[in-house]
């Protein structure tokens, strides 16, 4: 198999068969050998029977619906578990990448690249999607002490030693592309437009993209935890300094006014800040928690045109 197309589906259900189609139209320019896999990740406009009908069409494209609502980094995991490819792609299902582009991306590739991230321009995005995603960046950058591009996302192509390795790491708590980019290996990006996406709109409210930056810091940076020793080790210092001042006022004779207020506030501050680390914590805590359990990173309810193949975390892919 030359190239296995990975793509998580949830939302966009009239968007498949346009995609399927171009997806077909370009690799077939390009190679003699693929798989278009279609993750259905438990969505809620019923896309599994487009993709039943698609699969039953096109034995080039499997089907793979979840039990459930995994996330989009473990629903590409499920996807990924079952190629076959020397080249994987992974991609969106919502068309805003182009499926044309995987042409330069693989062409890039065969310079001797291992991975090739697409590097979307002129982003057709609200202003303030635009601001809320650099900023996002901005802030996972600095407590991951890695330089993220926010206009790099999980378009991409992967030679299969990569993803044998991306395969490896099981982790609960997943992020493709910070994935790839922690593997090494030599990678690149190419420049590519975006179009608009195909129907409705991006399921990632404000609440859901707060939840993901926080899972993605406490699970790739303990710099939290640093700076939470270092704001201790600073309050701590001008506590002590004002003491010392309070004692010296005290030898010279100064009289010291005793407040009530200045000293509940005082509680109040130091109160919070310990909840707040303690809160920190608990989070790193339940990380543990969740990765102790060992429980799969996806259960597979059913599968199409599989062959049979064993995913990472599920027994057997089934077949119609």
């Amino acid at each position: 198999m030359d190239i296995s197309v990975v793509v998580p589906v949830y939302g966009c259900r009239s968007a498949l068969p346009v995609l399927c189609e171009r997806l077909n139209n370009t690799l077939s320019s390009i190679v003699n050998e693929y798989e278009i896999i279609l993750v259905e990740d438990h969505c809620p406009q019923g896309s599994w029977e487009s993709i039943k009908e698609l699969c039953e069409n096109d034995k080039r494209i499997k089907g793979i619906h979840l039990s459930r609502n995994f996330g989009q980094a473990n629903a590409i995991t499920a996807g990924i578990d079952i190629c076959t490819g020397d080249w994987v792609v992974v991609m969106d299902c919502d068309l805003q990448d182009p499926p044309e582009a995987i042409v330069d991306l693989y062409k890039k590739a065969q310079e001797g690249y291992d991975v090739v991230f697409a590097r979307r321009i002129q982003r057709k995005d609200t202003a303030v999607t635009l601001f809320l995603s650099r900023s996002f960046y901005r802030v996972l950058s600095y407590f991951t002490e890695e330089d993220i591009d926010p206009s790099i996302g999980n378009f991409s192509v992967s030679r299969r030693s990569v993803i044998e390795n991306y395969c490896r790491m099981r982790e609960q708590n997943r992020a493709y592309q910070m994935f790839i980019k922690w593997l090494g290996f030599r990678q690149t990006s190419i420049d590519i437009e975006c179009e608009e996406r195909y129907e409705g709109r991006s399921s990632y409210n404000m609440r859901k993209k707060i939840r993901f930056a926080v899972s993605l810091i406490t699970t790739h940076s303990n710099k939290p935890l640093k700076l939470s020793i270092k704001l201790g080790f600073i309050l701590s210092s001008l506590a002590m300094i004002y003491i010392l001042v309070l004692i010296i006022q005290k030898i010279m004779g100064r009289d010291i006014l005793a407040g009530w207020t200045s000293i509940i506030a005082a509680v109040v501050i130091m109160g919070g800040l310990i909840l707040m680390m303690l809160g920190i914590v608990g989070i790193y805590i339940g990380n543990i928690f969740n990765e102790v359990k060992n429980r799969p990173i996806y259960v597979i309810s059913e599968a199409i045109n599989c062959e049979n193949r064993y995913g990472g975390d599920s027994k057997k892919c089934s077949t119609d």
